[in-house]
């Protein structure tokens, strides 16, 4: 079973994707650090990066290919990216939203855990920062693929995070709803 989990910036998608995977023993893949790699190559942060983006659609296609191609070669695995759903159709798509003065709060928790970000100690600050990568991607996707990340139909399962203490409160929420698809499919678990 695939299994693609997008969102807002500060939901929890690396963290919540890593212990489903680490549960289901599949491998996982992260888009959001291959595309932080690919800034750091070019001495940006992932935000200037973004910006980029608007205007050099190859910054969001080579990690786009990358999903298409990692579809087309394994059957088993957690994929964290804004756009994998859509690559990925026949997954079971994951949402995570997360109220931006909490997303705003977990960023400033980990912003040692991100070397491609630079993230200011003011929480009003990085909220902004937030919102304008939001827009950023937003406008990236209308524009090379013409959809909207954010519109919430795209997914099977939808869950705000705000109200979870721990990634792992998340990820339990997450791993309930996929319980009775593996067993259906007769997943090991």
């Amino acid at each position: 079973m695939i299994i693609t989990i997008s969102g807002v910036p500060g939901s929890g998608k690396t963290s919540v994707g890593k212990m489903i995977a680490e549960r289901l023993g599949y491998p996982f893949y992260s888009v959001g650090a291959l595309r932080g790699r690919m800034a750091m190559e070019k001495g940006m942060t992932l935000d200037e990066f973004n910006v980029l983006g608007e205007t050099d659609s190859s910054t969001d296609t080579k990690a786009d290919e990358y999903q298409k191609e990692l579809a087309s070669k394994e059957k088993n695995f957690v994929m964290e990216g804004r756009l994998s759903w859509y690559f990925m159709p026949n997954s079971f798509k994951i949402f995570l939203d997360c109220d931006p003065a909490e997303a705003a709060k977990r960023i400033s928790a980990s912003k040692d855990e991100r070397p491609d970000e630079k993230v200011s100690s003011d929480l009003a600050e990085i909220q902004k920062t937030l919102e304008s990568r939001k827009a950023s991607d937003v406008r990236r996707y209308q524009k090379i693929y013409g959809i909207d990340y954010l519109d919430k139909n795209h997914y099977d399962l939808v869950l705000d995070t705000t109200p979870f203490k721990s990634a792992e409160e998340a990820a339990n929420r997450v791993f309930a709803s996929l319980e009775p698809i593996l067993d259906s499919q007769g997943a090991n678990m």
